[in-house]
């Protein structure tokens, strides 16, 4: 596990446990509880109830991601970046029609209504699936979103329907957003300069 890696799980997640940090990883505890007990020792997290990056820490990912970016090719990454921009879009509006109906919260007591919704997941996930695909090849480590969103998608087809929108938990829409996170990050941008622009969630 690369400490660009586990830097980058911390800082999106804010605050975590080592537990919940291995599992969003998808890696073994105590290959976790190692990597993160180096870099407790460097001074690059902090630990306590849960983890969270030092300001150390923020500039070594910075200068991690840097490097990162410099052994990428660009133009594909932005390629790949404004297509996924168009299946945010999609997303944010089934996200919406979700939480709203009609103009009100929706209060779920609708199964016809809510399962029209949910039909639209598989398609939003199909196409999160391709980009995916196309990012890979260019940072290997992304890969893990895929694994994540499918097992986010698996338990809201079994029935559990928190696990499309509820945050604390690796949902579809945390996985989302922080995937939204890292393309951002790949292609040279700010989420405060995509907010302004209108593609940030």
């Amino acid at each position: 596990m690369s400490e660009l890696t586990l830097l980058q799980a911390v800082r999106l997640k804010g605050r975590v446990s080592e537990a919940d940090l291995a599992a969003t990883l998808g890696e073994a505890p105590a290959a976790t509880a190692m990597t993160v007990n180096m870099l407790v020792e460097s001074g690059l997290l902090v630990t306590g109830k849960t983890l969270k990056i030092s300001s150390a820490g923020r500039d070594r990912l910075a200068e991690l991601l840097a490097e990162e970016r410099n052994g990428i090719d660009s133009a594909a990454i932005t390629a790949i970046y404004d297509e996924f921009r168009s299946v945010n879009a999609e997303f944010k509006e089934l996200v919406a029609d979700w939480q709203v109906k009609h103009g009100q919260p929706n209060g779920h007591d609708d199964a016809e209504y809510d399962a029209a919704v949910l039909a639209r997941l598989d398609v939003t996930h199909e196409r999160v699936t391709r980009i995916l695909d196309s990012v890979v090849p260019q940072l290997p480590r992304l890969r893990r979103y895929t694994e994540k969103l499918s097992e986010a998608l698996a338990r809201v087809e079994e029935g559990d329907v928190s696990w499309l929108t509820r945050p604390m938990i690796d949902s579809y829409h945390t996985v989302w957003f922080e995937l939204h996170e890292e393309l951002i990050l790949a292609a040279g941008l700010t989420r405060e300069a995509e907010a302004k622009a209108g593609h940030a969630q």
